[in-house]
């Protein structure tokens, strides 16, 4: 028996964190995992979708840093928000 394909849906999503400047797309999940650094995983969680981070918004990369493209200014529905990469890494798009 063949293995089930993965959803398409699964198969899209990418951390925002490897997004380039540029980049235009919709929030698939938010999931911190253990890929933040300083902050409880449910804290992370909780910050970016105060900050409007939510499933289904639409997100852009707008600026990258200028040392190692960190932080990131990202505009999320009609506002501009900075993040680290780190922390971008918690965000899923699509």
């Amino acid at each position: 028996m063949a293995d089930p394909q993965p959803s398409v849906d699964a198969q899209e999503r990418t951390p925002l964190g490897l997004a380039e400047r540029g980049f235009r797309g919709r929030i698939a999940v938010i999931d911190a995992g253990a890929e933040t650094i300083g902050a409880s995983s449910a804290e992370t969680e909780r910050r970016l979708l105060e900050l409007g981070f939510v499933e289904g918004a639409t997100v852009e990369i707008l600026h990258e840093g200028p040392l190692g493209r960190d932080p990131i200014a990202v505009r999320v529905n009609n506002c501009t928000i900075a993040l680290r990469r780190r922390e971008a890494m918690a965000i899923l798009v699509s």
